[in-house]
């Protein structure tokens, strides 16, 4: 979980470099190669230990001494400043709290509003989400309030359809979502979520994703197939009446700096950056993944997927070497260079919809359309097992959420044969990965409803 290389405050070695951890590693490596011993009888796949000087030289003596594995001592020398190497696995705290069965669920009431399209955590201690009802809405964990963002309001007529995204810059002094009009822009300022730009005159229709190149150029992805280049500089400075009371800040009116027609699209849902390789993934509704040169703003080609129902969300592993696409029945592993599909991983649930992903170093959270959220582990191959029930998958029930029309009524509109459960339409872990914030609403068009919860 921790390692931290010790440095003697007094002596030639540290508290922590006793000889019997060495009589401990030795007894550990003696037990594995026992395990891995090759019987009698011949086997499909056998596999071969590395001899004991090539494990030996590859971690000396030395570092294994040096080294305390204590969480404790990572911690303390992260308080005290030291210069001392220490290094964590930011991802061992969400495994375990998975595979033991630890997450609990914390239903957030958000009375009668209507699906939430998207989320992220601003800090630690707070929540910022969009809806389809078209509220920006701030959600504290500790004191469990709510408070809703004014929406920023531009020239055009009035075209609601909801936020159906909402992303922070990477240095986290900006929030870029979907505006008054959902086929505008609209700039907060971070953390204050003061209002910075709109940026209008690009899209017909209701722009359905926004992804950041760097801290000051974004690229929105609308229902018109067209994507659409902004520039933003905030280039505001305080300024005090005669009173000294601060002047509130006046919005910019952004224009586009391009704007492209995606090929061979059908709406665009998705967009992710791809910062290794200098591309732009997008995503379109009818089963095509478009690659675009960021440099030049110009789309390079088109893959058809293997799959081309309900493609709506795509999320791409931390190291930019994998690409996840949720379908109808699958979730598809791509190759960020070649776009050839390498791994088809069928859902638990025939036809429950794949509504959101979004990868953990090696795990992919899976956001389903019938209420449960599944984890699937790369290096393994398979679901992430349960350690308390070795027979289980780990899979977390969401709460049911509001829904209206009430169950009456719905028994009318002919869904008495199913149980009703909310589509995870966002979820998003916060810095530690030991909260995953969820949250969606009904999956008909026709039910008016919502669901959030705070696992933990």
């Amino acid at each position: 979980m921790a390692q931290t290389r010790r440095v003697p405050v007094f002596g030639s070695r540290p508290p922590c470099a006793y000889q019997s951890r060495l009589e401990e590693r030795n007894l550990i490596r003696m037990n594995r190669m026992e395990r891995n011993r090759i019987s009698d009888k011949p086997e499909g796949f056998v596999l071969y230990e590395e001899p004991d000087e090539e494990e030996e030289s590859t971690m000396p003596l030395l570092t294994v001494l040096n080294s305390s594995y204590n969480f404790v001592d990572y911690v303390r020398n992260r308080e005290y400043g030291m210069r001392e190497y220490r290094s964590v696995n930011q991802n061992y705290g969400t495994r375990h709290l998975l595979t033991h069965n630890l997450f609990k669920e914390r239903s957030i009431p958000l009375k009668t509003m209507n699906k939430v399209f998207c989320s992220q955590w601003l800090n630690s201690t707070q929540i910022v989400f969009g809806t389809k009802c078209n509220k920006l809405m701030v959600y504290n964990v500790k004191s469990y309030e709510l408070d809703q963002i004014p929406s920023i309001k531009g020239h055009a007529a009035d075209q609601q359809s909801g936020i159906h995204s909402l992303k922070i810059n990477p240095s986290r002094t900006l929030l870029a979502t979907g505006a008054y009009n959902s086929n505008e822009i609209a700039v907060y300022r971070l953390p204050t979520l003061d209002p910075v730009a709109l940026g209008e005159g690009a899209h017909a229709d209701s722009i359905f994703d926004i992804e950041w190149l760097d801290d000051e150029f974004l690229v929105s992805g609308s229902r018109d197939t067209k994507l659409a280049l902004w520039q933003v500089q905030d280039k505001y400075q305080e300024k005090y009446d005669s009173e000294g009371d601060l002047i509130q800040p006046i919005t910019q009116f952004l224009n586009p700096a391009v704007i492209r027609t995606c090929k061979t699209a059908q709406k665009v849902r998705a967009i992710t950056f791809n910062k290794n390789l200098k591309e732009m993934v997008t995503l379109s509704l009818n089963g095509y993944v478009h690659v675009w040169d960021v440099e030049w703003f110009r789309q390079r080609f088109s893959r058809r997927l293997p799959s081309c129902q309900d493609n709506v969300c795509i999320a791409m592993k931390n190291d930019s070497s994998l690409y996840a696409v949720g379908c109808r029945s699958y979730t598809l592993l791509l190759d960020s260079k070649t776009l050839h599909t390498m791994k088809k991983i069928p859902a638990r649930y025939s036809g429950c919809g794949i509504r959101s992903l979004s990868f953990q170093d090696n795990v992919i959270t899976i956001g389903t359309g019938v209420g449960v959220i599944m984890f699937y582990d790369i290096r393994a191959e398979k679901y992430l097992e349960s350690n308390v029930n070795s027979s289980r998958s780990v899979v977390l029930n969401t709460s049911r959420g509001y829904v209206c029309p009430d169950e009456e009524l719905m028994e009318d509109q002919g869904f008495q044969q199913a149980k009703y459960r909310p589509a995870i339409y966002t979820h998003c872990y916060d810095y530690s990965g030991t909260r995953l914030f969820s949250a969606g609403g009904p999956l008909q068009t026709d039910l008016i409803g919502n669901y959030a919860g705070l696992w933990q």
